[in-house]
């Protein structure tokens, strides 16, 4: 699509970024904006029709068209490249900064310098209230265990490490062959293979609470396949069940911290999900921690036990009530 909510920002930025490429290959430049070749000629072709008042000659932007290459020879003042908005440099930092706390997946010093670029832009343009963070400070702790996580993965050893899954909201001690660290939609993990499980595995780093480096070489076997992440972490598997629900906006953060299949904005900040579940009990859990802020609209079951487990700690409690 090219209409003129997609095109005006487009032609905004082709005069400096052709000023910064003098002699650039045509196709070239459409690829970087993601348009066709005639688009960009249509483009090019407009821009020289734009200029500054009076719209004569030297007014007007000047383009030089050499064969399957183009220069600006006028720029008419529009030499300086589109800022980011606060909200865009926002998304920016946060995922960059995920980045760089993701061991051996980039060069730290690249990330770390780019960060400090856009930090200091955004500084310079003082957006009101926009506060960059991911929401909690690497301890002294966090930072060991992902670097001893880091250093079996080169040296290519196994590993013993306490994990907790939420999904069984239960902590267990396993012995897993590491195959790559890996950063997906933000989070860092680590992949292996699980020998206890008897499978490969992905252990998101914030969730390992141990981690000791064994005195064997890791060896997944030779039917280990690393991961396809390309369309997401998680993929919908027949046996899982799939829930219905509305959030309120104080319980907006299931559909950030938890994968789900679709979300329905409803008005004032209310929202339907679906999620799918494949333990009950925790899906009760979760939903029951929520107290008010969430409607099950289905599974009929799982509503009906959400009342019932409600039901019960009631009766529970009546002791407790003064009269």
């Amino acid at each position: 699509m090219n209409g003129s909510a997609e095109r005006l920002p487009r032609l905004l930025a082709l005069v400096p970024y052709l000023l910064a490429r003098p002699g650039i290959r045509i196709d070239e430049v459409a690829a970087d904006f993601e348009v066709t070749e005639r688009q960009l000629r249509r483009d090019l072709e407009l821009l020289w029709m734009c200029g500054l008042p009076g719209y004569g000659p030297g007014d007007l932007i000047d383009l030089s068209f050499e064969g399957e290459t183009v220069t600006v020879a006028y720029d008419a003042g529009m030499k300086r490249p589109l800022r980011l908005t606060a909200a865009e440099a926002t998304a920016l930092l946060v995922a960059l900064r995920a980045l760089a706390d993701t061991p051996g997946v980039a060069d730290a010093a690249a990330v770390q310098r780019a960060l400090a670029k856009i930090e200091a832009a955004v500084g310079q343009a003082q957006p009101a209230g926009v506060i960059v963070g991911l929401g909690s400070r690497d301890t002294s702790g966090t930072i060991e265990l992902r670097d001893a996580v880091r250093a079996a993965v080169q040296r290519g050893r196994a590993l013993r490490i306490r994990y907790y899954t939420a999904s069984r909201d239960e902590v267990t001690d396993r012995v897993v062959d590491p195959m790559r660290l890996l950063l997906v939609e933000g989070r860092s993990y680590l992949e292996a293979w699980c020998r206890s499980a008897e499978g490969v595995r992905l252990f998101r780093l914030d969730r390992i609470d141990e981690v000791t480096e064994l005195d064997e070489p890791a060896a997944p076997p030779p039917h280990a396949q690393l991961t396809d992440t390309s369309e997401g972490l998680f993929r919908p598997e027949p046996t899982q069940q799939v829930a219905s629900l509305v959030l309120e906006p104080d319980s907006r953060w299931i559909a950030e911290y938890y994968p789900v299949d679709e979300v329905t904005e409803l008005g004032d900040g209310r929202t339907r999900v679906l999620m799918r579940y494949a333990d009950t009990s925790w899906m009760v859990r979760l939903l029951l921690g929520l107290g008010g802020d969430v409607l099950v609209e289905a599974p009929d079951e799982l509503a009906a036990q959400i009342t019932a487990r409600a039901q019960e700690a009631l009766d529970r409690a009546d002791h407790l009530l003064v009269t």
